[in-house]
């Protein structure tokens, strides 16, 4: 018998959903605009549940197995800030580019470098309420002025341990192969693969 392979990102970030499409080729991962609007809870503090309970939401809501994530990044001088609220940082009303210049007039006083990393936890959920989760990080330094057009979020102004370029400036490979988010959907992958096949 085959074995249903269908996932579904839930996430209406369209940037986040096909990084998380890249990184699950072996799957027949789909949209979740293939399907009727998914109405999910207002996002909290914690990671992990706030990961859990959009992949959970959404596989009630559609009836098959949904993939979510809940992501950070986390500035050393702000003490852990943005953190699970980054995609918040700033106020209502801002884009991309308006979250990452908000952060850099926040850090214009702190000295380099800048330390601070970028990260993940992955749940996938079942109809029937089972869960599983993963997690993954990416360390490095914020710079003082944007790079790059690539990714999306604070990417431009994020430069991992070890590169002379900004997230931004990577090309998909590279980023999928070192980032908190590919970390965490690798590490997600196998256990995925172990209760489809034990169901």
């Amino acid at each position: 018998m085959t074995r249903d392979r269908r996932l579904v990102v839930a996430s209406q970030n369209s940037g986040k959903a096909r990084e998380i499409a890249r990184i699950l080729a072996d799957w027949d991962v789909r949209s979740l605009a293939e399907f009727a609007p998914v109405s999910f809870p207002e996002e909290g503090g914690d990671y992990g549940e706030n990961a859990r309970t959009k992949a959970l939401t959404a596989a009630r809501a559609i009836g098959l197995p949904c993939v979510a994530d809940d992501s950070g990044l986390e500035v050393e001088a702000l003490g852990g800030a943005p953190g699970p609220y980054s995609a918040r940082f700033g106020g209502p009303g801002l884009d991309d580019r308006g979250r990452w210049e908000h952060l850099l007039s926040v850090l214009v006083d702190v000295d380099s470098p800048r330390r601070a990393r970028f990260y993940c936890m992955a749940a996938c959920a079942w109809p029937d309420g089972e869960s599983v989760v993963a997690e993954g990080s990416c360390e490095g330094t914020i710079l003082s002025a944007a790079r790059g057009d690539g990714g999306f979020g604070y990417d431009p102004v994020f430069q991992p341990l070890g590169f002379e370029r900004t997230m931004a400036e990577l090309s998909r490979v590279e980023k999928d192969a070192l980032s908190h988010r590919g970390h965490a959907i690798a590490g997600l992958a196998p256990r995925i693969a172990r209760r489809v096949e034990a169901s």
